[in-house]
């Protein structure tokens, strides 16, 4: 067929459903980036791959085997991507996945954030003494859930009260606290453990639990190990390299926190630039945890 009887057939809602659904697959690929969905998809694929080659041969009984596993599977799917599906209508919900901020207001308003400067000199003061925490800041989700099952304090938020929160005899240190802007929530709070397979990643439960928070979550969890006191950040269920400088915990904190006062935009092309710019923040995977 030419081209020029091809565009003849081509309509403004053909081009607008082409772009609607471009941007639909680009967002599915943005969340499920860095999870165990993308070595499960390609596992379908494969099995999708060998079904059409067994049709293709008129492979019967090959075929028929095929078919079944790929029903199980498509049955399967909802359970073993809760935690994608969950994160995915959490952001829908919130207006995560359409509603962008101006990148060089945000840095300006966070250098000033306050509470930010005291939990990474709190941290570090916790990591100096060997004192194992896990500290989370809220961010839009909502952690009202995970917050009732510790302590509520909503006291202001300071070095000093976080040092005595996590120190050995307190009541309160081997659960998490939950800070939400310049107020500490709760202290003693449970966290959900990470879905993923930690079988060869030999992390204790404190990194377990961070990792289970933010992969739920949009909460940026600190967390410190007992053992070496060494500090890194979970967010979106990875967890960054070991942090050994205050300064670079807190410049780092800035960048993956969202200040209470973030104005918006609608600016929806400078998003996707600004989302498919290389990550400067490279992630690894920590050492061992008590």
């Amino acid at each position: 067929m030419p081209i020029s009887e091809f565009f003849q057939y081509l309509g403004p809602t053909d081009i607008l459903d082409v772009i609607a659904t471009s941007v639909l697959i680009y967002y599915v690929l943005l969340l499920i980036r860095g999870t165990r969905a993308v070595q499960i998809l390609s596992g379908i694929l494969v099995l999708l791959v060998l079904l059409g080659v067994a049709n293709l041969l008129h492979l019967l009984l090959l075929g028929t085997i095929l078919q079944l596993i790929v029903l199980g599977a498509a049955v399967t799917l909802p359970i073993v991507f809760q935690p994608e599906l969950r994160r995915a209508l959490e952001q829908l919900g919130r207006g995560g996945l359409f509603r962008f901020a101006e990148l060089n207001e945000a840095r300006a308003a966070r250098a000033e954030d306050r509470a930010i400067a005291m939990i990474a000199r709190a941290a570090f003061q916790l990591s100096q003494n060997k004192l194992g925490a896990l500290i989370v800041i809220e961010q839009n989700s909502g952690l009202k859930e995970f917050s009732e099952t510790g302590r509520p304090l909503n006291a202001d938020l300071s070095v000093d009260l976080l040092l005595a929160i996590f120190m050995p005899r307190s009541p309160l240190h081997d659960g998490a606290t939950i800070v939400h802007e310049s107020t500490i929530e709760a202290a003693g709070c449970l966290l959900p453990l990470a879905e993923q397979s930690l079988a060869e990643r030999r992390l204790g439960t404190r990194h377990r639990a961070a990792l289970g928070l933010s992969e739920q979550t949009d909460a940026v969890v600190i967390v410190i190990s007992e053992e070496t006191g060494s500090i890194a950040i979970a967010r979106n269920g990875k967890l960054s390299r070991t942090i050994e400088d205050e300064s670079q915990l807190t410049r780092f904190l800035l960048a993956c926190t969202h200040a209470p006062r973030l104005a918006s935009a609608n600016d929806l092309i400078a998003q996707l630039r600004a989302r498919l710019l290389p990550h400067r923040q490279q992630m690894e995977e920590p050492h061992a945890d008590s």
